[in-house]
């Protein structure tokens, strides 16, 4: 159990050895968020939850919790999660355990957040920018967070058309706007 705070709000969060980053906030997703302005109208899907930080994030900052989707591969995350968004008073999110966006209800996100497994091969990362897309909104934003520059910035430029990168704490944050409902690479028919 650690405490985070986000806009002045300090936050409880309970996690398990096995989830990632366990005994305190991870640096790449605390800097990921200082990159995100939240709005309350957002509609959030938090890609990879873990213990959910990035949604309780998104709620100290206003975004209704019933607007921010989390999920995870491991059902555990999930629960945590979920444990984490109610126990913080943040009832109402909708929480899905499922691999990449497949169980994900919705398609018109505004923002999906995602600090992607990057220490394996990229066949996860390309999932999420590639299914994530096609899940936002034109105007939505997709942020990453990794410590691998070149492949993530190639892949989002093909799928967005471009990317906006911050580089912060040894961390890549990735920024990237959908301005059309085809793949940057893709002809319009």
């Amino acid at each position: 159990m650690y405490k985070v705070t986000f806009n002045d709000k300090e936050l409880t969060v309970k996690t398990e050895s096995s989830l990632f980053s366990p005994r305190e906030p991870d640096k790449g997703t605390l800097a990921m968020l200082r990159h995100v302005e939240f709005q309350k109208e957002d509609k959030v899907l938090d890609l990879g939850c873990g213990c959910g930080i990035v949604s309780l994030s998104a709620a100290a900052f206003g975004v209704e919790p019933q607007n921010i989707v989390l999920t995870d591969v491991d059902e555990l995350a999930v629960k945590t999660a979920e444990k984490n968004m109610k126990e913080n008073g943040f009832g109402g999110a909708v929480f899905v355990s499922g691999d990449a966006l497949t169980n994900v209800p919705g398609s018109d996100f505004s923002l999906i957040l995602s600090n992607p497994p990057y220490h394996t091969d990229f066949k996860v990362a390309k999932t999420f920018i590639e299914k994530g897309f096609n899940r936002l909104r034109i105007g939505g934003k997709m942020f990453m967070v990794t410590k691998r520059k070149d492949w993530y910035k190639n892949k989002l430029i093909s799928i967005f058309g471009g990317v906006k990168i911050y580089e912060e704490d040894g961390y890549f944050i990735f920024e990237a706007q959908k301005r059309a409902m085809t793949y940057a690479g893709k002809k319009k028919k």
